[in-house]
C-alpha cells in the first residue's frame, strides 16, 4: 500500500497526523529490526560455552560473526541463516587473548630490537588463542617507526607497543643506559603520532642508582595520558620506591621473580609486604611477564593462597622464553588454572582486565559491533607437568589448549579442523 493512501486512509478514519507518524515509525523500526536478524551470518558459533566477563556473560550462547564483527551473541541463534555453523559445544568461546608483555620487533640484528631475539607475532600468536599482542619497549621513538613497517603492518596479529624511553628501544647495554637518549619530549611526540598503536611508555633494562630515566618515563606518560609499563631489572632502585612513584593504572612486571632474580613481592616468612598490597590497593597493576627467568612457584602459589592476583598474563614472549618454561600465554594460564584460580577469574585477566590496562576499551569482548576477535578454548583433563623459570615442576590435571582462533571475523587457526568440512563428503564418496 502507498505510504501516501496509507495516511489519507487513516486520516479519513479521524487517526490524526501525530499518531500516523508514529505509526509509521513504528513499522519502519519493526522493518529494520526484522532485517537485521535476518543478515547473513558468516559464521556461527553453535552451543559453547561463552565466558565473556566485560558483558557478565558465563553461560550457554551461540555467536554469529558477520563482515568481521560481532553480531549477535543470544542462547539461540538459528543455523539457517549462517554460511558455516562451527559446533563448539563442550568448548569455551571467550573474546581473543590479550598479551600485554611480548618482544616481537624481529629483525637481522642479534639482539632484541629489530633483531634475532624477538620472534614474528603471527607464528605463536593463533596457536594459543592470541588476537592482540602488545610489544613491551622493544622500540624506543628512533626506531618505532621501522617496527611499524617491518612488523605491525604486515602481521595479522594486532600487534601494540609501549615505547621504550631509551631511544633505541632494547639495543643492550650500554646504548640503553644512555640516560641522553632518554627523551620524554620525543618520546611523547612519536606516541602522538601513532595514537591507535601505542598504548604506554616502558622503563626497565637500567643498571644505574640515578631516578632520571624513571622520571623521564613517568613524564612520558604524565604528558601522553598513557601508562607506564616498569621490568622489575631496575637493581639500584628500591622497589617500594618505585611503587611509591608509580600512578595508579601503572603497570609492573615480573611480579613473580624471586630474592635471588630481584626484590621479591615476599618477604622473609612468605608473606605479600605490605607496600605490595598498599601499592595494589592504590590501583597500580601486576602483571605476571612470565618470560624465561621471572617466574617462580615458589613465589607465585604462597602469593596466590593469600590472595594476591596478577592483573594480567603477559608472556615475555622472546625466542628464549618459548622454548623453556613459558611456552605460551595459554601455558601461563593453565599454570594458575591448576594453582587454583577459577577459570572466568583467568578469562577476566586475559580479556577484558588486559585490555583495561592499556586503555583499549575496544578489545577484549564480544559486545556486538565490535570487531570479532575469538578464542575457542577446550580443557584437556589427564596428567600433565608444566615448568617454572627455576626448571621447578608443578603436576596438573588440566591443561587449556586453543582449538579455533578467530581474527577480524577469520579463521585463523583451527586445531583439529571443527570449522573443516569432511573430505568425504566434500568428494561425495
Amino acid at each position: 500500500m502507498h505510504a501516501n493512501h496509507f495516511v489519507t486512509k487513516n486520516r479519513i478514519k479521524g487517526i490524526g497526523p501525530n499518531i500516523t507518524t508514529s505509526l509509521l515509525l513504528v513499522c519502519f523500526l519493526l522493518f529494520v529490526t526484522a532485517a537485521g536478524q535476518s543478515q547473513e551470518i558468516d559464521i556461527l558459533l553453535k552451543g559453547g560455552h561463552v565466558i565473556d566477563p566485560k558483558n557478565n556473560i558465563d553461560s550457554q550462547m551461540d555467536v554469529g560473526i558477520a563482515n568481521g564483527k560481532i553480531l549477535r551473541v543470544a542462547a539461540e541463534i538459528p543455523v539457517n541463516s549462517a554460511k558455516k555453523v562451527v559446533d563448539v559445544r563442550g568448548m569455551y568461546v571467550t573474546p581473543g587473548l590479550i598479551d600485554i608483555h611480548t618482544h616481537v620487533f624481529v629483525g637481522s640484528n642479534s639482539g632484541f630490537a629489530d633483531g634475532f631475539s624477538s620472534v614474528s607475532p603471527d607464528d605463536f600468536t593463533f596457536k594459543a588463542g592470541i588476537t592482540t599482542v602488545i610489544d613491551a619497549g622493544t622500540s624506543g621513538w628512533r626506531n618505532f617507526p621501522v617496527f611499524k613497517k617491518q612488523v605491525i603492518d604486515r602481521s595479522q596479529t594486532r600487534v601494540l607497543a609501549f615505547l621504550n624511553i631509551a631511544g633505541s628501544g632494547m639495543t643492550g647495554f650500554p646504548s640503553e643506559e644512555d640516560i641522553n637518549d632518554m627523551d620524554s619530549r620525543m618520546t611523547s611526540l612519536v606516541i602522538q603520532q601513532y595514537p591507535d598503536i601505542i598504548v604506554g611508555v616502558k622503563i626497565g633494562h637500567y643498571r644505574g642508582s640515578e631516578w632520571t630515566p624513571f622520571d623521564r618515563a613517568l613524564e612520558a606518560g604524565r604528558i601522553t595520558n598513557l601508562p607506564l609499563i616498569v621490568e622489575c631489572h631496575l637493581p639500584l632502585l628500591p622497589l617500594e620506591e618505585i611503587l611509591v612513584r608509580m600512578r595508579p593504572g601503572d603497570i609492573y612486571t615480573h611480579s613473580f621473580c624471586t630474592a635471588s632474580d630481584r626484590t621479591c613481592l615476599l618477604d622473609e616468612q612468605g608473606r605479600v609486604r605490605p607496600y605490595i598490597l598498599d601499592a595494589q590497593k592504590r590501583g597500580i597493576r601486576f602483571d605476571v611477564g612470565h618470560g624465561g627467568g621471572m617466574f617462580h612457584f615458589n613465589v607465585a602459589i604462597p602469593a596466590l593462597k593469600q590472595g594476591f592476583l596478577p592483573d594480567s598474563f603477559g608472556s615475555d614472549l622472546h625466542r628464549f622464553s618459548m622454548n623453556s618454561g613459558m611456552k605460551n600465554m595459554l601455558d601461563i594460564m593453565s599454570k594458575f588454572l591448576n594453582m587454583g584460580m577459577n577459570l572466568k577469574d583467568i578469562i577476566f585477566r586475559a580479556t577484558w582486565n588486559s585490555a583495561r590496562s592499556v586503555k583499549r576499551d575496544d578489545l577484549g569482548h564480544l559486545s556486538e559491533g565490535t570487531e570479532a576477535d575469538v578464542a575457542v578454548l577446550s580443557i584437556r583433563k589427564g596428567s600433565f607437568g608444566f615448568i617454572d623459570t627455576g626448571g621447578n615442576k608443578l603436576e596438573g590435571d588440566r591443561k587449556l589448549e586453543a582449538e579455533l582462533t578467530i581474527r577480524a571475523g577469520k579463521i585463523v587457526w583451527d586445531q583439529n579442523g571443527i570449522s573443516a568440512q569432511n573430505w568425504l563428503k566434500k568428494s561425495g564418496d
